[in-house]
């Protein structure tokens, strides 16, 4: 699947709206009484990139981002300004914001994870794409070295340390992240009239899996 390792501009998908999206099928049976499934096993994000538009130079930026993908033809990162930290959006990450493993001196591969809960339930989400110079990793609560103690694959989230981690050790992370995302259409309809009318496009943006 074609993807750039580019960001769709921060400033403009500051002012969107979109949050995740669940599958679920549901069978009424004859008694009432329903059935619930899921075929997903996590939510799929989508976003308006519209509503971020401001300006007509804005919208210039957001047609060159869109010619150079190729509309949907081509993947691209997304920063969901709601969710985009290991940690809550109004603090600073910590390399212990979350557990991502527990060291068994055998297994030197983690996935980068971050875990949602709600009461005595947990939802863990894989973070593919970790932005770049913001990972910081530790074992037992001991900060390690990147380049020395662990390397880190932007492109899928996956983390290699050159040791594995002791017996029963505590693995965990901090990091800001963004979205594998698409455009979710190749038509892009804009008007100036209507824009400086207070008529905003619709630029549908959908989350791929990677």
């Amino acid at each position: 699947m074609a993807f750039h390792d580019i960001r769709f501009p921060a400033s403009l998908s500051l002012g969107s709206v979109g949050g995740p999206e669940r599958r679920t099928d549901i069978v009424t049976l004859a008694n009432g009484f329903e059935e619930r499934n899921t075929p997903w096993a996590h939510a799929r994000r989508r976003y308006d990139a519209g509503m971020g538009l401001r300006s007509l130079d804005d919208i210039e930026t957001l047609i060159a981002f869109f010619e150079a993908r190729q509309g949907q033809l081509i993947g691209f990162r997304w920063k969901d300004w709601s969710d985009f930290k290991s940690c809550t959006p109004s603090a600073d990450t910590d390399a212990e914001d979350q557990l991502i493993g527990i060291g068994d001196e055998v297994t030197d591969v983690f996935q980068i994870t971050k875990t949602y809960r709600s009461g005595d339930t947990t939802y863990l989400r894989p973070i593919a794409k970790p932005v770049p110079g913001s990972v910081r990793v530790a074992i037992g609560g001991v900060l390690q070295l990147e380049g020395a103690d662990y390397a880190i694959d932007h492109d899928t989230g996956v983390l290699t340390f050159t040791h594995p981690p002791d017996i029963g050790a505590d693995v965990t992370a901090g990091y800001e992240f963004d979205v594998p995302v698409r455009f979710d259409t190749d038509a892009i309809k804009t008007s100036v009239s209507h824009f400086q009318a207070g008529e905003i496009p619709n630029v549908p943006v959908v989350e791929v899996r990677v």
